[in-house]
This record gives structure tokens, sequence and C-alpha cells, in this order.
């Protein structure tokens, strides 16, 4: 009798046996597989990055990232899934969750909304120089929520990227050619053909500055007491510094070496003695 009544004790607990070994079975597969996919996903968007040189790394390791956890998330719903968790109500707390966390975090997903941006249309790199949210420097480092820049004077800036997506971005290292505006006046009784030929001299001497294109230099402006010049030579981009600092000096001493006089602003006043 006893064996009958334990026989029929296994025989009404077997089904939920049953049940309980092919869902944790299930769910292991489920785990197994979505852990194969999520690493594979993370590993072909972070090949596609490491394929084409004008992708960024950094951009698409974010990604392969972002995409592995969202298949691993998936993963995890369809798991809870098998045991009888009601997911509905996980994933209405998951999305609030996330609202509250971006309403929090507006000024940092802004950054890196601008950071993904300039990941993907490269309008900088590494290396560069480039004027943006009103400093300037050589970019040390770009990643996904700031951009480092080094100054002439050995500082380090560190922008948040909404700023610099958000303005006007001048990069100075683009072109591989690159034109250095100067200014030089002189007096208005100066020859300006001599004054021409003086500057040119100057230029065509400069180890650094380009034969083509040929320097620029013409008169700009007529101003009240001189004669201004637009010198522009070209250079390679590297030596643009060199050549801003250095020509000028250059310049200077080749004009009072021709005797060319460089005015200063003055004014003329006259008086008139009452008779």
């Amino acid at each position: 009798m006893e064996e009958l009544v334990e026989q029929l004790d296994i025989n009404q607990y077997l089904p939920v046996i049953i049940e309980g070994a092919t869902n944790v079975l299930l769910a292991a597969v489920i785990l197994i597989v979505g852990l194969f996919i999520a690493n594979r996903v993370n590993k072909i968007i972070c090949n596609i990055g490491e394929r084409y040189q004008r992708l960024d790394d950094t951009l698409f390791r974010f990604l392969g990232s972002l995409g592995k956890y969202v298949v691993l998330a998936f993963v995890a719903i369809a798991v809870l899934n098998r045991f009888g968790v009601q997911t509905a109500s996980i994933v209405a707390l998951l999305g609030a969750a996330g609202l509250a966390v971006g309403l929090a975090l507006q000024g940092t997903l802004s950054n890196l909304a601008a950071g993904v941006m300039l990941l993907i249309f490269r309008p900088y790199k590494v290396g560069d120089f480039i004027g943006a949210a009103s400093q300037f420097g050589k970019v040390q480092e770009i990643d996904l929520f700031t951009t480092i820049l080094q100054t002439f004077d050995n500082q380090q800036i560190i922008i948040p990227n909404s700023q610099i997506w958000g303005s006007q971005i001048t990069n100075h290292s683009h072109h591989a050619v690159r034109g250095v505006d100067m200014h030089f006046g002189v007096a208005y009784k100066e020859n300006t053909d001599q004054v021409r030929k003086v500057i040119d001299e100057v230029l065509a001497n400069h180890p650094h500055i380009l034969k083509d294109p040929a320097p620029f230099v013409e008169v700009e402006t007529l101003n009240n007491s001189s004669v201004d010049f637009l010198v522009r030579p070209f250079c390679e981009g590297e030596h643009y510094f060199t050549i801003l600092y250095s020509v000028p000096e250059q310049i200077k001493k080749a004009l009072d070496e021709n005797g060319i006089e460089i005015p200063f602003p003055h004014r003329k006043v006259i008086i008139e003695k009452e008779q």
C-alpha cells in the first residue's frame, strides 16, 4: 500500500519535474547561444572599424559593446520568460529607469551624441591643429565625451564634445599646403614696385616657402598714413608657424636695409595764430 502511494506521488510530480528540467535546459541553451551571438555581434562591429582606416576604432568599440549588451538584455528576458516570470513589467520598469537616467544625464548624453557625430564625420583627427570652442591646440585624444587639446604653452585643455559640435571648427591641418597671411605697411613716398621686390627676395630665400604656388604680394589697403601690403607665402602645414613668426622680422630688416620707411600712425595738427 505504501509503495502504491509513493508511486502515485512520483507520478503526480513527474510532469512538474520534467517541465522544470526542460525549462532549465532551454534556458541554458538560450543563454549559451545568446552569449555566442552577443560576442559575435561585438566582434563583427569592431572588425568593421578596423577594416576601414577612415572609420574610428573608438566609435566602433563603443557600438560593439552597445550591440552586445542589447543582445544580452533580450537573452536575459528570454531566460526569465522560460521560468514564467512576467517580463512585461520588467521591460516597463527598465524603460522608466532609462528615461529617468536619460533626463538626469542630459548633458552627458549630449556630449555622447556629439562624440558619436565627431567620430563618424571626423572633421579632425588626433595630431591635427584645430580651433574650436574658442580654444586652439593640437588634438591629443578624441573620445565619446571629450576632446583633449595640447596648447603651444604645453597646457592640456579638455573640451566637452557638445561644445565643439555646436560651434565652428577650424582644422588648420586639413590641407597639406597652407597660405600664411601677413600685413606690412610702408610710407606713401615709397615706390611700391621696390617694396614688392624687397619682399619677394626675402620670400624667395626662405627655405620653407614654396615656389609653387607662388607667394602673393600685393597692395591691399591705402590707409591714412601707410600703404599696406598683403603678403601670403605658401608652405607645408608643418612649417606654418615657423614662417608666421620668422618672416615678419626678416622683412622688417630687409626694408630697413633698403631705406624703406615703415610708418607709425600719426596725426597732423595745424594751429592757427590769432592776428
